[in-house]
């Protein structure tokens, strides 16, 4: 027999259709859906009377901006409502404000709720009484006395205690990086009185023995210990300072061995005043190839490649070399460096390299042998070395020869260097420094007698976010014997990519009529002085551009005559660095037309 409620059941085929069914089933979907509207709201909190640190710390208190974003029932926001009064009080406390109130109401809009919260923080609880107590030698220590001397709260204000709790880890701090390891808060009280608004403070510390530096042991190197005691700035003995296990840190950092460098004190074997230093490192990757595409206006389209060998041998030798194969350059160079012992990264250099360049204004195939000492000095790189220079010359385009010569020159130079950046691939905070100081005497294997000085600074600062200003300025001049047996490397020129940017790459400097129907030749000058100044704007994260003036003259004697180029610059911040494409103008003589500038590098 079929069910009588199967749809096929002959009695429910006999049942008359009743229509106001459906017109209730969907009326009642319809309450149903409103009511869940009704009841999934949204909450917005507003809360006025405090800004700044104290609004911060009352909307990270309540329980209502956790709320914000999601759907909440109106028994949901009542309930988060009546809370947030002692929840914004609760979050005041910690700022000295024992005595908040807060007023206000819970609205309902069209989109949910609105949570409207008006608070009185009342008056704070100042510190009326701070007594900070440590004895002995560690508090004439300059760190520590500038710790305790910044200790906040001071008299007076209000009782912070985010800045109080701040303040005792700074002052812990600075005894632990003076060497007192044992130092301990022996005391520690706060005293607040919410009828009179008033705290009192009283913290002491005993600092216990300075302890002193006791043995290196070096784990994870490929150098034996003998070799790594030469990085050390302290002796046995000495007293233990933070500072110094930085500076270990970072001198092994740049000598370029390691991949990790990690120098801390043993403090659980620290004993009898003397604590331990271990230091554990991780070899670096012992050979860098390098290979690559360039371009510039100067050299044309070239490829680059390198080797470079971070340790030779176990007493830390090191090998680079690199050759470049460009249109206007050809260049190869190799350089070996041997540490040296002593605590400023000193090294000795024994180098040798190859150029040929052929450009608009001079030829030259020169080949120079390179001894020299290097070492940190005064913050900056300092070089002592020896050159010995030889090799064929010519002056002047390439129909019109000015100069045609051969040259050997043997001379010793001075050269500093410091560069500063608080990022390599885009600096926002950078400057570079280099000063160069060279000299020969003629008939010590040298064809003329010369003094050369020169400096270059380059200056870059981040004005806002988007914006950049650069400003680099180049200041240069010799007292030579015979001009003419000055090979090309050794005159000042203007004009290029990183000088006059109107200008076409050394076309600027004293000249020489060789034909006279024809414009003279320009054949480089005894000084120099140039200057720049760059505005660049990002309008995207990785697209800029920029406006240039560029001021400046290679001259000799005094007939200083400044060329002005002006223009303005695409900036690319590719995944290979830098790129910058600039179109520059001459606004004096020699007038040759826009100039067309392509460079990819770093900053500095």
């Amino acid at each position: 027999m079929p069910d009588k409620d199967s749809p096929t059941s002959p009695l429910r085929r006999r049942m008359p259709p009743y229509r106001g069914h459906a017109s209730r089933y969907v009326a009642l979907a319809v309450l149903l859906m409103l009511g869940a509207t009704a009841e999934a709201a949204r909450i917005v909190t507003t809360i006025g009377g405090i800004d700044g640190d104290l609004k911060i710390a009352a909307l990270a208190g309540l329980d209502l901006t956790q709320y914000a974003g999601r759907d909440i029932s109106a028994a949901q926001a009542r309930r988060l409502y009546e809370r947030a009064p002692a929840q914004i009080a609760a979050a005041l406390e910690p700022y000295g404000y024992y005595d908040a109130s807060v007023a206000g109401e819970l609205k309902e809009t069209a989109e949910g709720w609105n949570a409207v919260l008006n608070v009185k923080p009342g008056d704070p609880v100042a510190v009326a009484e701070l007594d900070l107590k440590l004895d002995g030698p560690a508090r004439e220590l300059k760190s520590v006395r500038l710790a305790l001397r910044a200790f906040q709260p001071r008299t007076g204000q209000p009782m912070n205690h985010d800045a109080y709790e701040r303040g005792k880890s700074a002052i812990q701090s600075a005894l632990f990086a003076e060497g007192f390891l044992d130092a301990k808060l022996v005391t520690r009280r706060v005293e607040v009185t919410r009828s009179t608004y008033k705290a009192t403070i009283h913290l002491a510390w005993e600092p216990g023995q300075r302890y002193r530096i006791g043995k290196t042991e070096f784990a994870g190197s490929q150098f034996n210990d003998a070799f790594l005691m030469r990085y050390l700035p302290w002796n046995e003995g000495d007293f233990y300072t933070q500072e110094q296990l930085l500076s270990l840190q970072q001198r092994l950092g740049e000598a370029d061995y390691f991949a990790v460098v990690d120098v801390n004190p043993d403090v659980e074997n620290a004993a009898d005043g003397i604590v331990p230093i271990k230091v554990a490192l991780t070899p670096a990757k012992r050979s860098i190839y390098s290979a690559g595409l360039f371009v510039g206006t100067d050299t044309g389209l070239g490829v680059r490649g390198g080797l470079d060998r971070r340790w030779m041998n176990r007493r830390g030798h090191k090998f680079k070399s690199e050759l470049i194969l460009a249109q206007r350059l050809t260049s190869a160079s190799a350089l070996y460096q041997i540490p040296l012992p002593g605590p400023d990264s000193r090294a000795l250099n024994v180098g040798v390299n190859y150029r040929d360049e052929d450009t608009e204004t001079t030829r030259s195939k020169t080949s120079t042998l390179v001894a020299s000492e290097t070492r940190q000095w005064l913050g900056f790189t300092r070089t002592l070395g020896l050159h010995l220079q030889t090799g064929d010359f010519e002056i002047g385009d390439r129909k019109e020869v000015a100069l045609r010569g051969n040259s050997t020159i043997l001379y010793p130079q001075f050269a500093l260097t410091r560069k500063r950046a608080d990022d390599p691939l885009f600096v926002r905070r950078g400057y570079s420094v280099n000063l160069l100081a060279r000299a020969a005497a003629e008939g010590v294997l040298s064809d003329t007698d010369f003094v050369q000085l020169r400096g270059d600074v380059k200056w870059i600062r981040a004005l806002k976010p988007r914006h950049r200003l650069i400003l680099r300025g180049t200041v240069g001049t010799s007292w030579v014997g015979q001009f003419d047996q000055l090979p090309p490397d050794l005159r000042f020129f203007a004009g290029g990519d990183r000088s006059l940017r109107g200008y076409g790459y050394q076309t600027v400097g004293p000249d020489r009529i060789v034909d006279p129907n024809k414009k003279p030749v320009v054949i480089g000058g005894r000084h120099l002085l140039t200057g720049s100044a760059e505005y660049e704007y990002y309008f995207k994260p990785k697209w800029g551009i920029a406006t240039f003036v560029d001021a400046g003259d290679a001259f000799s004697g005094t007939e200083f005559k400044p060329k002005i180029g002006a223009g303005l610059g695409l900036r690319w911040r590719s995944p290979v660095g830098m790129v910058r494409f600039d179109l520059g103008v001459p606004l004096r003589e020699p007038k040759d037309g826009v100039q067309i500038h392509l460079v990819i590098g770093p900053d500095l």
